[in-house]
């Protein structure tokens, strides 16, 4: 009996310790647990990784181009063109300052890469193919968030960067504004190649050539609507067209029956066209000095302007011509004037004088779409009494001088809208 009883104990302290075993193995197994990463971490991990990988990635191929440019500006300063290897040790300090470094002169550059291939093929005006690529391309090595632009200089002010692609995009479209002044944009193209590339949206020219050719036109068979835009003939808005007329008139015989005076005459005419399909028309003796300014607004307070609207058209000939009708800007509301006792109001005229203008739209010397040449000219009657019009039309003659465009930087230095 006392054997079998020391048995018993023998094996309930081996059950004990089996399962206090146990328990151990299960709660270093839980707190093992707990110290290992788990699955969110182990994914922000591999992100963290996966970004170092890319940015090491991204340094090692601007070092690489960076010592291919700097390689051939070697060869260019012992080959003597000085000027043209300040240019590439320029671009390779700027990929990477300490490049002079890191260079190894045993080397020759490969024609294969960047530095063959974008400037070796363009040496002598360092131009690009397809240069919007490129900057694409260039933004995606450099960095991997999306970021337009990038500070050169750190600041405590926030910077342009900062702001989301839709501000800037809206930026844009102010600076373009509504009298679609598409030079500015190519402008601001020039400041860093993230602009470029916001310069270079389509949607910007599509709502450009829908202002000018209405909602209908499409850009068939140009290849994008930039193209379009630039290449399609169009009147130009950042100025306006002139034109100045000069003759001699034989004027009256003196008293006296000995002589008879000539007379010098000139005027000039004046053409402001609008991105809506507005025109303003002035002929006048007074020169473009004193007058193009007082022809930025539509609201001039000069009396003699036309006011109206234009179109263009495309005959089977494969001209665009411009089509314009003017007419005086009628008064709302009659002006009154004082005559003795009695109150009277300015007579409302017995007829409607509106005039037709027929244009051909062409280019010459360097500028595009900068002339405009008669085609037609008339007056149209219009007698409020019986409702007939009377048309006389003119003779365009050596007296009806071509319009060439000026530009006027005033006519778009402010924003009155957004494109």
């Amino acid at each position: 009996m006392n054997s079998g009883g020391v048995a018993e104990e023998g094996e309930d302290e081996n059950t004990d310790d089996s399962h206090l075993q146990l328990e151990l193995s299960a709660f270093r197994a839980q707190w093992m647990s707990e110290l290992l990463p788990g699955p969110r971490y182990g994914e922000a991990k591999r992100r963290l990784l996966g970004a170092a990988d890319q940015k090491r990635r991204q340094e090692l191929a601007r070092e690489e181009e960076a010592r291919e440019l700097f390689l051939k500006a070697v060869e260019e300063e012992q080959s003597g063109a000085v000027y043209e290897a300040i240019k590439y040790y320029r671009r390779a300090m700027q990929l990477v300052p300490d490049i002079e470094f890191k260079i190894n002169y045993n080397r020759s550059p490969d024609p294969d890469r960047v530095g063959g291939t974008y400037l070796a093929e363009n040496e002598g005006d360092c131009e690009i193919d397809d240069l919007l690529a490129y900057f694409q391309h260039q933004l995606t090595l450099q960095s991997s968030t999306l970021k337009i632009c990038e500070h050169e200089v750190e600041t405590t002010q926030v910077h342009i960067s900062a702001l989301p692609t839709e501000v800037l995009m809206y930026i844009f479209r102010w600076v373009v504004s509504c009298d679609l002044d598409l030079r500015a944009l190519e402008q601001l193209s020039l400041v860093c190649r993230g602009f470029y590339i916001c310069a270079r949206d389509p949607e910007i020219w599509r709502l450009a050539c829908l202002k000018v050719w209405g909602r209908n036109c499409t850009k068939l068979p140009f290849s994008s609507w930039r193209e379009m835009f630039l290449e399609k003939p169009r009147v130009r808005f950042d100025g306006v067209y002139i034109s100045k007329t000069s003759y001699i008139r034989q004027g009256e015989e003196s008293l006296d029956g000995f002589y008879r005076a000539w007379h010098q005459v000139e005027y000039y005419r004046y053409l402001r066209f609008f991105p809506d399909g507005q025109v303003m028309m002035l002929t006048t003796p007074e020169d473009p000095l004193s007058t193009v300014p007082r022809l930025r607004s539509r609201s001039t307070r000069l009396e003699s302007v036309l006011f109206g609207h234009y179109r263009f058209s495309q005959d089977t000939d494969n001209q665009t011509k411009v089509y314009v009708v003017v007419a005086k800007r009628k008064e709302e509301v009659g002006v009154t004037y004082q005559k003795s006792r009695f109150c009277r109001r300015n007579p409302v005229p017995e007829a409607e004088h509106s005039f037709h203008v027929g244009l051909q739209l062409s280019s010459g010397g360097r500028q595009r779409f900068n002339k405009l040449v008669w085609i037609h000219h008339s007056c149209h009657i219009t007698y409020r009494s019986t409702g007939e019009t009377v048309v006389t039309a003119f003779d365009v003659d050596k007296m009806y001088t071509p319009l060439f465009f000026a530009r006027v930087k005033s006519y778009t230095a402010f924003s009155d809208r957004p494109l």
